[in-house]
């Protein structure tokens, strides 16, 4: 039976502490729908570009944006790459939202067979990997890490699956979702696809557990900023039958509750100060505006006269409002000024 071994110190307790603080102050905030709409969508843009990066690929966030916002039917591995992982966030969030998602083999396979759909051969997408691995330290190509056995994989999968599902009433979420997430990178069930499953299925396990803040949550652009600690922290150096006994998840748990404050505080950042005060405060007026936007992409004066009485000096002041509190952008001069939604970054 998988049982980990880690010590729960004084920066774990704090980080938790502390996620269980930002997550509180979040969830008691409240924002239009079309702006939440427009975040999350911005979200899964940057965890879809980081969680890729992180693997090698080379497009840039301004690119990966392009091609979501396109999705053009012939397209490279680099940008197939992309689009499956983005799917495969979109549909995870549809499914949390209505309570269908439940930590599982069948789950992790199918992740894997999504994110790798048209980049593996069919039996290498979907299904546990038939063929021994070994990892490589990307700087120097040398052989840093030997995972289980091919007939060791799914007995070790199962074990970790259980250990999760069983312990969720005893051990601390964020701990049991960092404990999975490296033990599934040293499990290392697949030929390739092994770093988006893992922080996939982390997300959903997260999620699953109450942590899902908004739909806006994206650890994996903590990891991308150094992918060195990352690769140096989540893995192990050695022969796994050699080290059974002696993984320590400490560190790992250390480095995975700050990845998650970090990118809390990221949310906290994002997120406009919208209606805390009567200067914030949108009105329904303010609302017509970027429910348009949100519907048709842009909107120009001549469209907001259009949707009410509004005079034109009070219109510019609407504007100018939403301009201030950085929800929208201005676009074009003159007779062709047109407005859109903010990107966030």
């Amino acid at each position: 039976m998988f049982n980990p071994h880690y010590t729960i110190t004084n920066q774990i307790l704090a980080n938790i502490k502390r996620i269980a603080d930002l997550i509180n102050e979040l969830n008691h905030r409240r924002f239009p729908h079309v702006v939440l709409v427009e975040l999350e969508k911005t979200a899964r843009a940057v965890s879809t570009y980081a969680s890729t990066s992180i693997e090698g690929n080379p497009l840039p966030l301004t690119e990966v944006k392009k091609i979501l916002k396109s999705k053009p039917s012939h397209v490279r591995e680099s940008e197939k790459e992309v689009l499956n992982y983005n799917q495969a966030l979109q549909d995870l969030n549809k499914k949390l939202e209505e309570g269908k998602v439940k930590l599982s083999l069948d789950l992790i396979l199918k992740i894997q067979k999504q994110v790798t759909e048209g980049l593996l051969p069919p039996f290498e997408s979907g299904l546990l990997r038939q063929k021994p691995v070994v990892i490589n330290d990307p700087r120097t190509k040398q052989v840093k890490f030997l995972p289980p056995d091919i007939k060791d994989v799914e007995p070790f999968l199962k074990d970790l699956i259980g250990f999760v599902n069983a312990s969720r009433d005893k051990i601390d979420p964020l701990i049991l979702a960092g404990i999975f997430h490296k033990q599934m990178v040293i499990i290392h069930p697949f030929t390739d696809g092994n770093g988006r499953t893992t922080r996939l299925a982390t997300k959903v396990l997260l999620a699953e557990m109450g942590l899902n803040t908004f739909n806006l949550f994206s650890f994996e652009n903590y990891y991308n900023r150094n992918v060195t600690r990352y690769f140096q922290t989540v893995g192990e150096f050695g022969n796994y039958y050699d080290l059974l006994d002696k993984i320590d998840f400490t560190p790992w748990l250390e480095y995975f509750t700050e990845g998650i404050i970090d990118e809390l505080l990221r949310i906290q950042k994002l997120l406009p100060e919208v209606g805390i005060s009567p200067e914030t405060k949108l009105q329904t007026y303010h609302l017509k505006i970027l429910g348009f936007i949100g519907e048709k992409g842009f909107i120009t004066d001549s469209d907001y006269a259009q949707l009410g009485t509004r005079a034109k000096a009070t219109r510019a002041l609407d504007f100018q409002k939403l301009l201030e509190l950085g929800l929208i952008e201005r676009k074009g001069k003159g007779k062709a000024t047109y407005y859109i939604l903010r990107e966030k970054q």
